[in-house]
């Protein structure tokens, strides 16, 4: 879906554009002895609320530049036990991973302010630095907390041992490249089966909520903040519902419709992919001097079709990848989420190398291109592929039946080959158990600050609006002009900034919705 990682790399990072990382392991196990007093016959989670939780260096070794930075900046990491399987309390354990950085203001404190930064399948542990950072003055009122959740990161780890890290493909052309793209997702699948099944029905939004309620009850806290960005924005509605008294102040940016959240969420999401690739397409028209792909925007939009036509017709030699029809849209779509010139720059270098592959000169791939290639084609995001894919899954039931992604994909036409090829196809959903729950009901008096750019080509602003709609008791801030994915203290706009800041220091939603322009 949609993931909004670690700011001070969030130009470049893959996994992030590609929108569906790395996952350290821990063994499952039984509470440990501190964790476990007697357990009242009124709270069958008693154990686990009142776990005493041990703080410790967040570096695990001298190469974790995660953990040396969480460390500079203060904070300390703890491992909290939680349930497998919240209907049987007194089975299998696993462990979700958190960061904290305390606040210092005590007599003004807040209470703690949770994060996660989407996905599924995304790290949050390293964030609190630069959301303290965000937060300018009020940070001191908060403890920052970051959390891998199940099966995340450092959290307890779903693996299926995938050949990518994604499964996430264009459909390829025609009839056989879309039965291709069947057993490609199919394989997937069995894969999860294989290597994670005992996990599988686990991986749920609703079981992360659970989770998220016994993080709060271990910190000791009677109430929570919640900062979620993107698919985050999912699982705050689906905690706000379950645990409707546990909130105190909500920000939801990149704002996911639970109407359309699914395995399938990325439908409808085409014409904002193109509004962004045709934005990309000025800006990289007036640095023609700097990347040679065309001097006007209509020059560099025939450049990237070229490159796709070619990759049709033959798959282009990257290094030591092959990029065909069916890689080749995911990696035009991986390139647009960010609107800045470190990012614009990022894609434009990609295709200018993709090109010259195009052309059958030898290419060696610039950094963006090279980490996109790695994420796609090889098994070193293994785990954060199988992690999103699990709770997608299980969380909504995708179609099963193949000819429904076709029919779609027919329908598409040629309209739109780049992004209708990604959004309306198949993936391993179709091949999955059906969800052990039913989608949560999400409630419509959530007071919540709602944050989302006009121009967003995964979370899309109709989203915003619909969510809007359905919640009176919310407040919109709207930054427009911006294809950007993810705004509070990333897009630097000092007028959403300001406006979350605000409602994090009072707790008092604007009066109205606000618009904030491209600075």
């Amino acid at each position: 879906m949609t993931h909004a990682p670690s700011r001070r790399r969030l130009a470049s990072r893959v996994p992030a554009a590609v929108a569906l990382s790395l996952a350290g392991a821990l063994a499952l196990g039984a509470v440990p002895a501190s964790a476990a007093p007697s357990r009242p016959a009124t709270d069958p989670l008693a154990r686990y609320h009142h776990q005493h939780l041990h703080w410790k260096s967040c570096r695990l070794g001298p190469d974790d530049a995660t953990g040396k930075e969480l460390d500079e900046a203060g904070a300390r990491c703890a491992d909290v036990t939680v349930p497998l399987d919240y209907t049987r309390p007194d089975g299998r354990t696993i462990t979700v991973a958190i960061s904290r950085i305390r606040g210092t203001d005590t007599a003004h404190r807040v209470g703690a302010l949770l994060l996660n930064s989407g996905g599924p399948g995304g790290q949050t542990l390293g964030d609190p630095p630069w959301v303290r950072k965000a937060m300018k003055d009020v940070a001191a009122r908060y403890d920052v907390v970051g959390v891998d959740p199940r099966f995340v990161g450092r959290s307890t780890t779903l693996d299926c041992h995938w050949p990518t890290g994604s499964m996430i493909r264009g459909a390829g052309t025609g009839r056989a490249g879309f039965d291709r793209m069947v057993g490609f997702s199919a394989d997937l699948a069995r894969r999860c089966r294989t290597h994670a099944g005992d996990l599988l029905p686990y991986a749920t939004t609703r079981d992360t909520a659970r989770d998220m309620d016994v993080i709060r009850a271990a910190l000791g806290e009677r109430r929570i903040s919640y900062l979620g960005y993107s698919y985050g924005t999912y699982l705050g509605q689906v905690y706000a519902t379950m645990f409707p008294h546990r909130t105190d102040r909500v920000v939801l940016d990149g704002v996911a419709d639970p109407a359309r959240y699914g395995p399938r969420l990325l439908r409808g999401t085409e014409e904002a992919n193109l509004h962004a690739l045709r934005d990309w397409a000025g800006w990289t028209a007036a640095h023609h001097a700097a990347y040679g792909l065309g001097r006007t925007r209509g020059a560099v939009l025939a450049t990237v079709e070229a490159v796709r036509s070619a990759a049709a017709r033959s798959p282009l030699r990257v290094g030591d990848h092959r990029v065909d029809d069916h890689v080749l849209p995911v990696l035009v779509f991986s390139g647009l989420s960010q609107d800045n010139p470190t990012a614009y720059g990022d894609f434009a270098r990609g295709v200018r190398d993709l090109r010259r592959a195009a052309d059958g000169r030898r290419v060696t791939p610039s950094p963006w291109l090279a980490s996109a290639l790695e994420f796609v084609l090889t098994g070193q995001e293994s785990a954060y592929g199988s992690a999103q894919t699990a709770i997608l899954c299980g969380d909504v039931a995708a179609p099963r039946d193949p000819e429904t992604y076709w029919r779609d994909l027919r329908r598409a036409g040629g309209r739109d080959r780049l992004f209708a090829p990604v959004t309306d196809n198949i993936n391993a959903c179709a091949f999955w158990e059906p969800p052990r729950e039913r989608p949560t009901a999400i409630r419509d008096d959530l007071p919540a600050l709602l944050v989302n750019a006009t121009g967003d080509p995964r979370t899309v602003y109709p989203m915003a609006e619909a969510v809007r709609r359905n919640w009176p008791s919310s407040r919109l801030v709207t930054l427009r002009g911006a294809d950007q994915h993810a705004v509070y203290g990333v897009f630097g706009s000092p007028c959403v900034d300001g406006a979350v800041n605000g409602y994090l220091a009072t707790g008092r939603l604007p009066s109205g919705d606000l618009t904030c322009l491209v600075p």
